[in-house]
């Protein structure tokens, strides 16, 4: 009890403060006490925790708050609209977390962007667009009396030898703040992986910066690899952070070697302490947003602990047409930069949005899950103006909502009757055969027009037996996320049902990776365990 309420005072104290204790000193207390041998593991793991809440600046890592999405009502609000996400990064920095013998901090955990770390088996049906739609209901896991409705989208793919040439431009961030092992020589691994899948036609630029930026390879032909490779080898870590400046010239250097009908990216790897120069979050989007509509899109790869800045990585990439990974281990830079490099580099549709309508005659209230910072007004989904997400090649992006059907109990806090208008669907509209209607709607990369894509979704009683594996498997990672956020619309999931879950729904899992998330699952359950019992 001595030992976890030193760990927990230690956790409420500020950055500065931790910092005078100093780096790596534990505040466990020894002790030769047998007894506590039958405590070992617990007592391995606080001391784990008190470790790394002891290094110098922890809390300097930046998450911006998260306020998850509530149960509305049909009557009240029939249209659900969102911009969708295949950001990857908040999945792969909580295993960084669990991996460490730590709970990651809530507002870490983006539900959306770790249902998306995973592919789906969806059935591809459709000849006219770069992408198929799939939808399927059926009975929720955590509150049997709800339903889960799974939105699917599949882009198309193709043999990476067809892909258009690249002008690529590494921008690098080789400041101070980088100098550890899990940044940049980690950040050279990943990127000499990268250069192994370049062709003759791309082109390579590298960009780094730190006090100031500059450029270190002049644009270079992809099949010229030693030439890249050592580049990347001979940088070193050391200075400040000018990334304003970096971000600049990289776009800059893009500009200049633009391919017409090409693939113009600038591939930003950094921890995101940006402190010097223009650094602010607004300044910076500004910027990326002045240079997107040129057709340069960005890509954006975290790396580290400590000084993480998730939030302004997540940012900026949104808003620069692209999309965000965190890289923790060589593995998740081979999956990343290699066994989804179509995905990650070539983005086949542009602004795409989903707008749902839920039939209140069979919907009583719904919740979308996750896609906090990605909702938008209703209008928004027919004005071809507003920025909205990207999808790139071959990949799958997946939603879920949580539906009350219509006669299951259900209590919202009370709202004054309406004077002036009925909340009532009349009898001559009441439609029993359809749950809702899902419409997408998406622009070609080079169009300033969307097209539209609509999907009705009949109103059955499926099980979640009877589910499909892509149903089941979503549903654990959406449960997972729930239960480390502790979020209040968990329900009755649990660490066990979640496991269990996602065991049964494992498929071929040919790389692993949904038998590594099994075995998240399970030390987080160790650590939560750990942890409610010491506090």
């Amino acid at each position: 009890a001595g030992v976890a309420a030193k760990v927990k005072k230690l956790r409420s104290l500020s950055a500065s403060e931790i910092s005078v204790l100093g780096a790596g000193k534990s505040i466990l207390p020894k002790s030769a006490n047998p007894a506590m041998s039958g405590r070992r593991s617990a007592v391995s793991e606080i001391s784990r925790q008190s470790h790394y809440l002891s290094q110098p600046d922890f809390n300097t890592e930046a998450y911006d708050r998260i306020y998850e999405n509530r149960f509305l009502l049909p009557l009240d609000n029939p249209l659900s609209t969102f911009s969708i996400d295949v950001d990857v990064a908040s999945y792969a920095n909580a295993r960084r977390f669990l991996n460490r013998g730590n709970l990651p901090p809530k507002d870490a955990v983006r539900i959306e962007e770790m249902i998306n770390y995973f592919s789906y088996d969806y059935p591809w049906h459709n000849k006219k667009y770069p992408f198929t739609v799939y939808t399927e209901a059926a009975e929720c896991p955590w509150k049997k009396e709800h339903k889960l409705l799974h939105i699917g989208l599949l882009a198309k793919n193709f043999d990476k030898k067809f892909m258009p040439p690249a002008n690529l431009v590494f921008l690098l961030d080789v400041s101070g703040s980088m100098n550890s092992t899990d940044k940049l020589p980690l950040l050279k691994s990943a990127f000499r992986l990268l250069v192994s899948q370049l062709r003759p036609s791309d082109n390579i630029s590298i960009v780094v910066y730190a006090g100031s930026a500059g450029l270190v390879l002049q644009p270079t032909a992809g099949n010229d690899k030693a030439t890249i490779l050592s580049a990347i080898d001979r940088l070193s870590a050391g200075g400040s952070t000018a990334g304003g400046a970096g971000i600049s010239l990289a776009y800059e250097t893009a500009k200049k070697n633009f391919i017409e009908d090409g693939n113009n990216r600038v591939i930003l790897a950094t921890d995101g302490d940006f402190n010097v120069g223009v650094s602010s979050d607004g300044e910076l989007i500004r910027m990326i947003e002045e240079k997107r509509d040129a057709g340069i899109y960005l890509t954006v790869l975290g790396f580290g602990t400590g000084n993480y800045k998730d939030s302004k990585m997540e940012k900026i990439a949104d808003h620069g047409n692209g999309n965000y990974a965190y890289i923790d281990n060589i593995q998740e830079a081979r999956k990343v930069l290699v066994s989804e490099l179509g995905g990650t580099l070539l983005t086949i549709a542009k602004d795409v949005k989903i707008q749902v309508e839920f039939n209140p005659t069979t919907v009583q209230a719904y919740r979308l899950i996750g896609y906090e910072n990605r909702m938008l007004a209703k209008e928004d989904f027919n004005d071809d103006t507003k920025d909205a997400g990207e999808i790139g090649m071959g990949h799958t992006v997946t939603a879920l909502y949580e539906i009350v059907p219509v006669g299951v109990d259900f209590r919202q806090p009370d709202v004054d009757e309406l004077k002036y208008q009925k909340t009532e669907v009349p009898r001559s509209k009441q439609n029993k055969n359809d749950l809702v209607t899902v419409k997408l709607r998406f622009k070609y990369p080079d169009s300033v027009k969307s097209e539209l894509i609509s999907q009705v979704v009949k109103n059955t009683d499926q099980s979640l037996a009877s589910s499909s594996e892509n149903f089941r498997f979503s549903a654990a990672v959406a449960g997972y996320g729930m239960l480390l956020r502790d979020s209040e619309f968990k329900g009755n999931a649990n660490w066990d049902s979640i496991i269990e879950l996602a065991k049964s729904a494992r498929g071929e899992d040919e790389e692993g990776y949904r038998a590594e998330f099994v075995r998240l699952a399970k030390l987080a359950k160790i650590l939560n365990t750990s942890f409610s019992l010491n506090e």
